[in-house]
């Protein structure tokens, strides 16, 4: 009995002691693990005090200085020095800054640094000597391609697929002359290449550009290249797998995203004046405020306020065509103004004869009024037969990648 108490004695000491050790050697472990040092805007962080705060209403560089225990003979000083390389315009209410103290002495400023928005940034440096620069944070840019089927809006089909949701104003600008976004329904497909911006390699910054795209509306799939005829244009050209420009001379719509409320009718009861008479025009409704754009270019042929039509804008484009807007909550251009397609000219609102804020979209050829959504409008200046080579050389891988992409993801 004793040797057995004394064997389970050491069992028990022997346990401990592995116990111990195990756990020593986790300490032992966690001691080497190294806490990364934090270096931003190329200063190591865990040298300085540091203080982040945003700019308030009405607040200068001056004044912010002021409040960092500097006199303002200093102030003046350092304002002097920097305002050649510091552009103190750019300060603005809600803007971040950071300031870096001293350690050992907690009151003597180290930098100051501003950002005016979410690449750029100031940095006053009064370490040595008052030294001021201007920098950018690392951009990465990576490049996607990516399928989807339309189930609900074009914008939360992007967030599903988890694509930000801004992509789809892109899209929208690119396929305006071609796809009528108020009639997109469940099962129409699209897929589109594009390259992404990201700050410090994970700070989404948005859409740099497009490189190619198709939507398919109505059973059709119609292709977008962006294409520069002249290598000297600043601006690309969208043109189908053919060449074949997709700017048309009238946009689909004026807003960019709403629902028709009223189609074009010579037949329709009038709900404010309770009777039927012609409706000759497209309502869109909106929300009061929205922009509304002249759907192509022209001169401002009236503008004013009539009790059915509300404030109204007529614009003509040329012998044959012209459009009205109306029952605007504000109008934005002139009499004889020439404006260009996709121009703000107004504001959606419920002006005259109207039950809710919405435009009501008048079109006319040869004088008359016609459905603007029955029309096959004419389109812009096609692509020169000397370019087309080049243009299908370079469309080709890209046309390629959308189509694989589309057969893998729509194979079902």
């Amino acid at each position: 009995m004793k040797y057995a108490i004394l064997t389970l004695s050491l069992l028990l000491t022997l346990v401990s002691c592995e116990k111990k050790n195990e756990e020593k050697g986790r300490e032992e472990k966690v001691a080497v693990v190294k806490v990364p040092e934090v270096v931003e805007f190329g200063y190591k962080l865990s040298d300085y005090q540091v203080h982040n705060d945003t700019v308030k209403k009405g607040d200068t560089f001056s004044k912010m200085l002021e409040g960092l225990n500097l006199g303002s003979h200093t102030v003046y000083e350092i304002t002097e020095k920097v305002k050649d390389s510091f552009n103190l315009r750019t300060i603005r209410a809600g803007r971040p800054y950071m300031v870096l103290n001293s350690k050992t002495a907690p009151h003597t400023i180290q930098a100051f640094i501003y950002q005016p928005d979410d690449i750029n940034y100031y940095v006053v440096d009064f370490r040595d000597s008052i030294v001021t620069h201007k920098k950018k944070k690392p951009i990465t840019i990576r490049r996607r391609t990516i399928a989807a089927e339309i189930n609900g809006s074009l914008s939360e089909t992007l967030s599903n697929a988890g694509v930000d949701a801004s992509l789809s104003h892109n899209l929208a600008e690119i396929f305006a002359y071609s796809v009528d976004f108020f009639k997109i329904q469940k099962g129409d497909k699209f897929a589109v290449t594009f390259n992404e911006k990201f700050i410090n390699d994970t700070i989404y910054a948005g859409v740099v550009n497009m490189e190619s795209s198709f939507f398919e509306y109505k059973g059709k799939r119609i292709y977008a290249f962006p294409f520069k005829q002249d290598t000297l244009s600043r601006k690309s050209d969208y043109y189908d797998e053919e060449g074949k420009v997709l700017k048309t001379m009238f946009l689909k719509a004026p807003l960019k995203f709403s629902r028709i409320s009223s189609k074009f009718s010579t037949r329709r009861f009038h709900p404010v004046q309770m009777r039927w008479k012609g409706h000759f025009g497209t309502d869109y409704a909106a929300p009061t405020g929205t922009p509304i754009m002249t759907t192509a270019s022209g001169v401002v042929e009236r503008t004013g306020y009539t009790a059915g039509n509300g404030n109204f804008v007529k614009v003509k484009h040329n012998g044959t065509y012209a459009t009205q807007y109306l029952h605007m909550s504000k109008i934005l251009v002139r009499q004889g103004q020439h404006v260009n397609q996709g121009d703000v000219i107004g504001k959606v609102g419920s002006t005259g004869l109207a039950t809710g804020p919405h435009v009501c979209y008048r079109f006319w050829k040869n004088g008359v009024q016609v459905d603007a959504l029955g029309q096959k409008l004419p389109n812009s200046i096609p692509m020169a037969a000397k370019y087309k080579p080049r243009f299908l050389a370079e469309i080709a891988p890209l046309k390629k990648e959308l189509d694989s992409i589309a057969t893998i993801k729509f194979k079902s």
